[in-house]
């Protein structure tokens, strides 16, 4: 008996949980950097996650024609360089005109960025669903007996080890860019005073620049991620991620990149344990109501520890 339930706790809540977890922490990244940085919630960035999903997925097709079959991973490299334009130039003709303005000017900026991006998608690749990568995935069954004398298993597609190697890797790439390098010291310091630190001498608009270079990796990183887990891209996906990642910025605190990734993995366990059948058979909440964890999270949050976790910037 307490197998059968360890199996279906580990296999469909707890892993799936610490998956989406990954994800939410990966967008989150760049939305607190921006945030932290530039001073403005960036509402364009689940669109950027979305278009860098289907700018991957483009690239493996091209590679099909070709003969060749590319992993995402592999495919995601040539579409990142692409994420990373797009989002150095919404930021050169829609956001920098209005960064001296009221914060209120920016964000609805972002928000027709939001529409405008959505809207060319649409219009190049159609509105429909598309199939990220057809077949089964395969699951690693290397993982026997984790629990010794109780004799679990756990099943895990090849796919969620791929997501957490890759977000361990660029959490800790982003750790030592912004601890150990030059450009990361200057981003902490444009995050703690713009003023202060254009008179020391820092080029804050080298740091701005590399600010949406690291945060479109990272959502470019969720957005693969987050179609090699659902294997299904459609043009709301951005939309629908929006809410849990601001929640988990937020949670972690504003500006706290560690703080976010924190954020998203409370936040990505919380949605899917939330509909763990705790009490009897039935579900806690029915999965529905998954978004409303998050927002109920975020909203508790900004009540009762405004600055979050991680003791993060709070506006």
């Amino acid at each position: 008996m307490w197998d059968a339930y360890l199996f279906e706790f580990v296999n469909f809540y707890l892993i799936p949980g610490l998956v989406l977890g990954c994800i939410y922490a990966l967008g989150a990244i760049g939305i607190t950097l921006t945030f932290g940085i530039l001073r403005f919630a960036n509402f364009a960035h689940g669109e950027i996650m979305m278009s860098g999903a289907y700018l991957t997925w483009t690239v493996m097709a091209i590679a099909g024609y070709a003969g060749l079959t590319l992993h995402p991973l592999v495919a995601m490299v040539p579409a990142t360089f692409l994420v990373i334009l797009l989002f150095l130039g919404t930021d050169r003709y829609f956001y920098k005109p209005f960064r001296k303005e009221d914060t209120i000017k920016v964000v609805m900026a972002s928000f027709g960025m939001m529409l405008i991006i959505r809207s060319l998608v649409q219009v190049i690749w159609g509105p429909n669903q598309i199939a990220f990568v057809r077949g089964i995935a395969k699951p690693n069954e290397a993982l026997r007996d984790f629990t010794g004398n109780i004799g679990a298993m756990i099943i895990m597609p090849n796919k969620h080890l791929f997501i957490f190697a890759g977000t361990l890797i660029i959490v800790v790439a982003l750790g030592y860019l912004l601890n150990r390098t030059r450009i990361g010291k200057a981003m902490r310091a444009v995050s703690d005073s713009p003023d202060l630190a254009h008179v020391t001498g820092i080029n804050v608009d080298n740091v701005i620049r590399a600010t949406w270079i690291v945060g479109g990796i990272c959502a470019m990183a969720a957005g693969v991620f987050l179609v090699m887990d659902t294997q299904m891209l459609e043009t709301t996906m951005g939309f629908r991620m929006l809410l849990p990642m601001f929640a988990a910025a937020i949670l972690g605190g504003i500006g706290k990149p560690y703080g976010a990734v924190a954020g998203g993995l409370i936040i990505g366990l919380a949605e899917e344990l939330s509909a763990y059948p705790w009490i009897g058979g039935a579900p806690l909440l029915s999965p529905g109501y998954k978004t409303g964890v998050a927002f109920a999270i975020m909203v508790v949050m900004l009540i009762v520890r405004p600055q979050g976790l991680f003791k993060g910037r709070s506006f």
